[in-house]
């Protein structure tokens, strides 16, 4: 298993979970952000409007608000979204799972949307991912090409956008994964995992938290949390 070493006089890296009515993955990403960095991370609630000082802010998985109207729609306008904005125009980091991923799509603070999955259904399974490039905070523990397993847990995780949002995507190099072997929900040419312009906010439709320690199964996640760890540490 890959492990974080902090240098001496190096801090532990300080993040924060945003937690939303309906919000139901908190626990297993604090799990996985406490494994890589040795710091529990901070569980913020959706009505706070100022954060802490933090490195990386996470919006986890779940079902916030009852994914009523569409998934993350009512989430992406709740009093803390102005903070997370704002922590990421001044260069914070940003991580956005399943329902995180679909509430930053809704606050457009990433392209595209995620739609209703193309068999219309929820899919529960675990997936093959493969990594774009590897050369970002939330990849730098794999090498472009690697491919790894991730369980999924979604109805709405079809990503969708315009062909030009697409070709601009993949001209920029901001699809950090895709689908590997099939392309389980539809989502358009594969695309799993998507970066902002700055590199600095990362939306991913499967649950690589899920994965980070070998009871759980595997550790096919943990690069993703320690790669994070190795890039925010002080």
């Amino acid at each position: 298993m890959r492990r974080n070493r902090r240098r001496s006089g190096q801090q532990a890296v300080r993040s924060g979970i945003v937690v939303f009515p309906g919000t139901n993955r908190e626990r297993d990403m604090a799990i996985a952000l406490k494994a890589a960095s040795g710091r529990a991370p901070a569980m913020l609630w959706h009505r706070e409007t100022e954060l802490p000082p933090l490195d990386l802010v996470v919006l986890p998985g779940g079902f916030s608000h009852g994914d009523y109207l569409r998934s993350g729609a009512m989430a992406a306008h709740a009093p803390i979204m102005g903070a997370v904005r704002a922590f990421a125009g001044r260069g914070g980091y940003v991580l956005g799972v399943c329902n995180g991923f679909q509430i930053l799509t809704e606050a457009q603070m990433l392209p595209g949307a995620l739609l209703r999955n193309a068999a219309m259904r929820f899919l529960s399974r675990d997936c093959v991912l493969r990594v774009e490039r590897g050369d970002t905070a939330f990849t730098r523990g794999w090498k472009p090409g690697d491919v790894f397993r991730a369980p999924m847990a979604h109805g709405d995780g079809n990503y969708v956008a315009d062909a030009d949002t697409l070709d601009r995507l993949e001209g920029e190099g901001r699809v950090a994964f895709r689908y590997h072997g099939d392309n389980p929900n539809g989502s358009a040419r594969a695309i799993a995992g998507v970066l902002s312009p700055s590199l600095r906010v990362c939306g991913l439709m499967p649950h690589a938290e899920d994965l980070v320690d070998p009871l759980m199964g595997g550790i096919d996640g943990r690069p993703l949390f320690d790669g994070l760890v190795g890039a925010l540490v002080h």
